[in-house]
């Protein structure tokens, strides 16, 4: 039998790299041999601080990940065998009314490779069927441009659940990897002027440089800043990714009368906003927009293939946003490294660079 090498979580804090048997597929499963894969920041403090969503160890974790498959079950099309592409790891129960409605993200009975079962950190990894793949047409397309699809796909929704269109004004509070491609893809729709807004110098100073204005909310006033880069106007959507209380109390203050505030970022603690703020968004009718993963359904508009698409066009760039780049051996010290904030990153992967 085939063995491989995979990145397993055994429990809270015991992550590790263990050789395993390469999975056989069956039915309509593919086995794909991973390409890259990146470290999602819910990666880390599953792995340190929360375990695996349903305690289930060991798990191979990775959730961001592309590949080659190189094997089929027996129901599948073995022309299949070659192809690159990413994949979309939410298995749905396609029973619930929001599987019947085409609304995956929102199952209310899911698997997901990666959090709930063995997914990218591995050399290989088995995908239930083809409608979890989604094919690059472009051979120049990298294998790390493509496991970068599923954090570009969640900037892009929240992008679109705001009505970002043409001549939009558009504020966005993170700027990391998601808020850094939301604003690429506020660009692609048309949005002028688009700003990012940090609190550290060293990611002011990242998004800067790849052509985004970048404000520092501690020391910028940042609803005068934005006035004076929009004609005096407030913005007409703010993107909230960061989940504090601060950044969302800005927010309210930045946006425009009937503006919409996009809630992007996962809080990790109670939100808490001055009762000034909150009068705000009854005086200013705010429309508040929750988003929550992305939407993988052709009606209205598959969000992956569109990113997969617009990748493989160069109309959106993704791969000057990875900063660190390791191998599977060393992926469980990198995911330390970042945990006790030894390097400051942007974008870290696991990467295979040969294939």
């Amino acid at each position: 039998m085939k063995r491989m090498k995979a990145a397993r979580l055994h429990s809270i804090g015991n992550f590790r790299v263990d050789e395993v048997p390469v999975p056989k597929p069956g039915g309509d499963q593919l086995l794909v041999k991973v390409g890259a894969c990146g470290i999602c920041g819910s990666d880390i403090p599953r792995i340190f601080e929360l375990g695996t969503s349903k305690q289930k160890y060991p798990l191979t974790l990775g959730h961001e990940f592309s590949g080659i498959i190189v094997d089929v079950g027996e129901n599948a099309d073995k022309s299949l065998i070659g192809r690159r592409g990413a994949i979309f790891p939410c298995i749905p129960c396609r029973k619930c009314t929001p599987c019947i409605n085409g609304h995956y993200a929102m199952c209310e009975d899911y698997d997901y490779l990666g959090s709930r079962s063995d997914g990218g950190f591995a050399e290989y990894c088995l995908v239930p069927s083809t409608w979890h793949f989604i094919e690059s047409k472009n051979p120049d397309t990298s294998m790390e441009a493509l496991a970068m699809v599923e954090p570009c796909t969640v900037a892009q929704h929240a992008v679109r659940k705001g009505g970002i269109t043409a001549g939009s004004s558009v504020l966005i509070f993170g700027a990391g990897p998601i808020g850094i491609m939301a604003g690429r893809w506020a660009r692609i729709f048309g949005a002028d002027p688009v700003v990012l807004v940090d609190i550290m110098d060293e990611k002011v100073q990242f998004a800067t440089e790849r052509g985004i204005t970048t404000l520092n909310s501690m020391t910028q006033d940042i609803v005068e800043e934005f006035r004076r880069l929009n004609k005096g106007n407030k913005a007409d959507v703010v993107i909230e990714g960061t989940g504090t209380g601060e950044a969302l109390g800005q927010a309210i203050e930045a946006v425009k009368t009937f503006g919409t505030i996009v809630l992007m970022g996962n809080p990790h603690k109670d939100t808490t906003i001055r009762l000034s703020q909150h009068s705000n968004i009854l005086r200013k009718e705010i429309i508040l927009r929750g988003i929550w993963n992305t939407h993988y359904s052709d009606m209205p508009v598959n969000e992956w293939k569109y990113t997969v698409e617009m990748i493989d066009k160069g109309k959106m760039t993704v791969e000057d946003l990875i900063t660190h780049r390791c191998s599977l051996e060393e992926l469980p010290q990198l995911c330390r490294d970042i945990y006790d904030k030894k390097i400051s990153i942007c974008k870290a992967m696991y990467s295979r660079r040969e294939i």
